[in-house]
């Protein structure tokens, strides 16, 4: 029995919530897909020490050092005299040493006073973490006005998750095409410095033409695939189904099992589905009864019905059910 690779079948939200740090962008291990689609580079980590700057080539600020080599102490030993006289880059290594615990007692709130002073001295880092915790209520009021504006300060100054975040407001705020028009130079600089989640907001908005009512599907497959290869997993579950389907690009059935296969053994719950439909009908694999089995188990298990496939599997004899179940009960994911 054919059973249809369907598509996603739900509306894909740029609104949903606030990316907290640059370096949720994950890193795909599927070598298949670095091979064919050339891997991508990770996002630039988000770190206290960009604020610093160097004396000269040679001699980079005692304090950030101490940092980096992980003498936590002697960097918040080194940091607060400076921040005391109004470093702002000091500021902010005291604040992430208070806010993460490094080196001395962690102490949030006086991590967020901190985060505050070296955000008025116009640190981004800071201005960035300070409008987290004012648009969450994390260890001071929620603000959500302050925090946003703080968030666009950020933006402006180049954070690249603020950039990400601060379009994300924009089209919350006002979700039209002229706040997706607004929105979408600040996706682009996020993009431009390696943020993945800017790539897959980018194919979204080319793919459904939210800044100008035309769809633009060959510029939404290149920023899918740029998602992808950075390791966004809705991204990669949407480009699986693309090249089984050739929409908006050549069709590459092989190379979408591999995709969706690797989803799946890290336990994605949809690419599991789907690779259960593409052992049903030999699809980008040779064809299987039983790892069909076996996978729509494990999705269903997770909460994925499918209503074909409840049938496939009935229509399998009890020696073949049997061994699916079986291969389903000894999995335990990778």
């Amino acid at each position: 029995m054919k059973i249809a690779i369907l598509a996603l079948g739900f509306v894909v939200s740029l609104t949903g919530g606030i990316a907290a740090h640059a370096d949720e962008t994950k890193q795909i291990d599927q070598d298949i897909l670095n091979k064919r689609l050339g891997g991508e580079t990770k996002a630039e980590e988000v770190l206290p020490e960009a604020g610093f700057k160097k004396r000269d080539e040679q001699k980079p600020d005692l304090a950030y050092g101490a940092f980096q080599r992980g003498e936590y102490l002697t960097a918040f030993q080194l940091a607060l005299p400076l921040a005391e006289k109004g470093d702002a880059a000091a500021q902010t290594l005291i604040a992430e040493l208070y806010d993460k615990g490094l080196g001395i007692g962690r102490d949030t709130r006086q991590a967020a006073t901190w985060y505050k002073i070296a955000a008025e001295s116009g640190n981004r880092e800071a201005q960035f973490s300070y409008a987290l915790k004012l648009l969450q209520g994390r260890d001071l009021p929620q603000d959500k006005p302050k925090g946003e504006a703080m968030m666009k300060k950020a933006a402006e100054a180049g954070h690249p998750v603020a950039m990400f975040n601060h379009a994300n407001q924009i089209v919350a705020n006002r979700p039209t095409s002229a706040g997706y028009r607004q929105a979408l130079p600040f996706y682009e600089k996020a993009a431009e410095n390696r943020l993945a989640d800017a790539y897959y907001a980018l194919a979204v908005i080319y793919r459904e033409g939210r800044t100008n009512g035309i769809q633009d599907p060959v510029k939404a497959r290149q920023w899918l695939e740029r998602a992808a290869k950075a390791g966004v997993d809705t991204a990669q579950i949407e480009l699986g189904i693309a090249l089984i389907n050739g929409t908006d690009g050549p069709k590459d059935e092989k190379l979408a099992f591999s995709i969706l296969k690797g989803l799946a053994l890290r336990g994605n719950v949809i690419a599991q589905n789907r690779v259960a439909h593409m052992y049903a009908n030999g699809i980008g694999v040779k064809a299987s009864q039983v790892d069909a089995g076996k996978w729509h188990i494990l999705a269903s298990r997770a909460g994925r019905a499918d209503l074909d496939l409840d049938q496939f599997i009935r229509g399998l004899d009890p020696k073949t059910r049997q061994k699916a179940l079986r291969l389903a009960n000894e999995w335990r994911g990778s």
